[in-house]
Parts: structure tokens; C-alpha cells; sequence
């Protein structure tokens, strides 16, 4: 692993996993979401993962709704935009495609292979929903599963590849590194390989704090110094799996997509204010924060988002 001279912060701001009704704090349109980001980029977020909304807050895969969210980000900072192409499970790859294609971002996500990705969980938790297709849509995780086959992946790298757009490798198993081998062999994925590690979805590897460092080993023998390492992990553990990435030299990853809570019992009420906690831990390691400049130089990046 390239140890991290100075710590990028990712905020996914709004993702496709929670819904309004667990939190009056998620961002839903695309204002909100803008609004969002741009509190984060000036907490000391280099970059910010985007997915998008409809105003009740449904998922959408509609470029139209991520270009007005980009176009403000990109008016109003120099923050590195790294566009969804996961989506959510109930849409199809065209759909999950189309806002990078339209886009063509520096930076875009990848899911590096199919998988039960579960939420259900969610609907055990609320008392009130405030929209009707809220609870279906949580429920229905528990028996569809998220599809990225391999042929979907090498379409993806190849196509938005061909404009310089770069990747962010989000595994979610220790068999997602030995999947982005194969795509690096290929010469398909090309290093610097910025590798995400995903933790405590029900479906992929647990958040337990073993794991992110077997993850890192793993990484380490497949890789070598041709990789970045970011971790987060969903719910409560955010915080901790964020400091133990920046600890063992690696990039965190914060936002409302993957933990609704501050602290214990305490839901977060911004984006920013997660991104202001985890810059202070960071801090306190004794770790610089790395600007947006830092972060293209880091990750390879084209430079100039759209």
C-alpha cells in the first residue's frame, strides 16, 4: 500500500441505502444534496461520492438530477466529484451508467462483483414511514441481490475508461481484491488502484476490525505499492473503521449514505458535521488532510471535473 502522506476524506452524501424515514438529516434533492456537499468540501472533504434523489427521496438514476448536483459542486469548488455507477439493486446497468456516461467524471465507483447487499433491516427499525414505497423498497434487498457480473465490469471499465475516467474499487469481501487482480491483469485497471473497503453490510465482509487489516494484507500481497487504501463501515462502526484506516496509513470515508449517527444514540445532522469529527481524529494522528490538488496527484486523476 502507498501510505497516505496526507489523509483523503470521501463523504458519500446521500446514497441509496437509507430513507427519509429513519432520519429528517438525509439530503434528498438535489439542492439538498449540492447543499450538502459543499458543506462537506469546506469541513476538509477532498472528495465527495454522489448518488441522487427524487424530492420524496427515491432513488434515481437520472443524469438530468446528478448534473444539476455536479454543477453546483463544480461552480462553487475545485472538490473531486466521483459519480455512482452501483446505483441501487432495483435498477438496471443502463440506468446505473447513465449519469457517468452523461457526466464523465474524474472519479466513479465500482462494485467489484454481484452480491446479496441487504437492508431489510431497516424496515424492523422504523416506527413511521413517511412514504409508501419505502418499506417495499428496503425489504425487497432480502431477496434480490445486487448484480456486477464480470462481462458488466469490464464493459464499465473499458467504456468509461476510454475518457479518463478512474475508479474507486468498493470490496466488500476479501474475493472482490483477487476480482480486481484479474481486471489488473487484464490491464483493465490501472494503478494507482484506489481500493475501498466495505464493512458491516449484510451480505459482505463483517466490521470487525480483524478484517480490515486482513484486507489490507490481502492487498498488500496482490498489489503491493500499486494501491491506495480508504476504508469505512456502516452504522455505528463508521468512526472507528474510518481511524484505524487512517491509522494504518490508509484514506477514510464518511457520509450520510453509510451511517446515520454521530455518536451513540445521536443522529448526525450534516455531512459536514461527520467530516469535522473524523478531520479531528485524523488530526490528532498527526495526519495532514489532503486538499482536492492533493488528492488528483494521489489517485492519478485527470484533473477538471466536467
Amino acid at each position: 500500500m502507498r501510505t497516505a502522506e496526507q489523509v483523503i476524506i470521501t463523504t458519500a452524501i446521500t446514497g441509496s441505502v437509507n430513507v427519509p424515514s429513519q432520519s429528517p438529516y438525509l439530503p434528498l434533492s438535489a439542492d439538498e444534496v449540492a447543499d450538502a456537499a459543499l458543506a462537506a468540501v469546506e469541513a476538509g472533504s477532498a472528495v465527495v461520492h454522489l448518488h441522487a434523489r427524487e424530492p420524496d427521496g427515491r432513488p434515481t438514476p437520472d443524469p438530468g438530477v446528478f448534473e444539476k448536483i455536479a454543477g453546483r459542486i463544480t461552480a462553487e469548488t475545485d472538490a473531486v466529484i466521483n459519480i455512482t455507477t452501483g446505483g441501487a439493486s432495483s435498477m438496471t446497468m443502463d440506468e446505473r451508467l447513465a449519469a457517468a456516461y452523461r457526466l464523465r467524471p474524474e472519479l466513479a465507483s465500482m462494485n467489484m462483483g454481484s452480491m446479496n447487499f441487504v437492508y431489510s433491516g431497516i424496515a424492523e427499525k422504523v416506527k413511521e414511514w413517511k412514504h409508501d414505497w419505502e418499506k417495499p423498497y428496503v425489504l425487497n434487498t432480502y431477496s434480490k441481490p445486487f448484480v456486477n457480473t464480470f462481462d458488466k465490469i469490464e464493459h464499465t471499465l473499458r467504456t468509461l475508461g476510454e475518457s479518463g475516467t478512474r475508479f474507486e474499487y468498493e470490496c466488500y469481501d476479501i474475493g472482490h481484491l483477487y476480482s480486481l487482480a484479474y481486471f489488473a491483469e487484464l490491464g483493465l485497471a490501472k494503478p494507482p488502484l484506489l481500493i475501498q473497503g466495505v464493512f458491516g453490510v449484510l451480505g459482505g465482509i463483517g466490521a470487525d476490525h480483524a478484517n480490515l487489516e486482513h484486507m489490507v494484507r490481502i492487498a498488500d500481497k496482490l498489489f503491493g505499492d500499486d494501491y491506495v487504501f480508504s476504508a469505512f463501515a456502516a452504522g455505528r462502526d463508521q468512526m472507528s473503521f474510518g481511524t484505524h484506516s487512517a491509522w494504518l496509513g490508509g484514506h477514510v470515508r464518511v457520509g450520510l449514505e453509510d451511517s446515520l449517527w454521530i455518536g451513540r444514540g445521536k443522529l448526525a445532522e450534516s455531512n459536514a458535521q461527520q467530516v469535522r469529527k473524523i478531520r479531528a481524529v485524523v488530526e490528532d494522528l498527526g495526519k495532514p488532510i489532503a486538499t482536492p490538488a492533493d488528492a488528483r496527484a494521489m489517485l492519478a486523476l485527470r484533473g477538471g471535473n466536467a
